[in-house]
């Protein structure tokens, strides 16, 4: 077993002890108040069943530790992880990066988010953002992160970020600074949704990847409630998986109503549609 994968399998037991370890969403102070709106609204909501299906199979890196996915224009930007092994990269979907910057260790690279000319990257547990120029990648400064990263994206009909943080909780974010806007606790039938990881906002719903799961759900920002659940099994085969592979990676491609998916150490992305289940 390679020295990459035995970082890889460190990072997602590290993750999974986090999961284990962490609350119930909702019960952080000050977020009763969109944990029972959450709860109340997807009661009442049904929830869609939807799977991918795949009208394109396109290269990808298997030494990626995928932690962000984001279409903008016609450039598609990846984050990776793991400490001494994280990047930044940018280039045409399913072909090699134009731009690409590594993170010194011991930054852990996270979500992604572009706004215009510059775009967010976070860290996980280092306590650190880092926005770049979006062109050339450059790192133009840091900013402290409260707590852990893990998803980000621009709602862009809002003017904010929405960040994940591995628990059912979602946090908006001002999009210049990072400071807290406001939270809401993602619910399903009433039950929290954890494990929330890569994100992607697109229109007015809210995308998010479930880890360790196949599985992606679609949420209302507004209320936290989940409209769909979307069965993302089956793209990668069983030879193809490695310790850490994993589903994560998800981003719009704009003016469609297409998605492109991928996964940590997976060697293909899929250009997919959500069909009814």
């Amino acid at each position: 077993m390679s020295e990459r994968v035995r970082r890889a399998a460190g990072a997602v037991l590290a993750v999974a002890l986090l999961l284990a370890s962490r609350p119930p969403a909702g019960r952080a102070p000050g977020d009763r108040a969109g944990r029972a709106v959450g709860g109340r609204q997807a009661a009442a909501h049904r929830v869609e069943q939807l799977r991918v299906k795949v009208l394109e199979v396109l290269p990808h890196d298997s030494k990626a530790f995928t932690e962000g996915l984001e279409m903008a224009g016609n450039t598609l930007y990846e984050s990776t992880g793991l400490s001494g092994a994280s990047s930044v990269r940018a280039g045409p979907p399913g072909r090699p990066p134009t731009a690409r910057v590594a993170l010194p260790a011991p930054l852990f690279g996270e979500g992604i988010t572009v706004l215009g000319r510059t775009l967010w990257q976070l860290t996980w547990r280092n306590r650190t953002a880092v926005e770049r120029d979006a062109r050339t990648l450059a790192e133009l400064r840091r900013v402290p992160y409260p707590g852990d990263g893990w998803g980000m994206c621009f709602q862009r009909s809002a003017h904010r970020l929405v960040t994940s943080d591995g628990s059912a909780r979602l946090t908006f974010r001002d999009p210049g600074t990072l400071a807290e806007k406001g939270e809401v606790a993602v619910t399903e039938g009433g039950r929290p949704v954890t494990g929330l990881n890569e994100l992607e906002c697109a229109d007015a719903a809210l995308y998010a990847n479930v880890l360790p799961t196949d599985r992606i759900v679609r949420i209302d920002p507004a209320t936290g409630a989940v409209t769909a659940s979307i069965d993302a099994s089956g793209l990668l085969r069983g030879d193809e998986a490695v310790p850490g592979s994993t589903l994560n990676g998800i981003a719009a491609v704009p003016g469609t109503d297409q998605f492109l998916v991928t996964g940590k150490f997976w060697p293909r992305m899929f250009r997919v549609v959500f069909v009814p289940a």
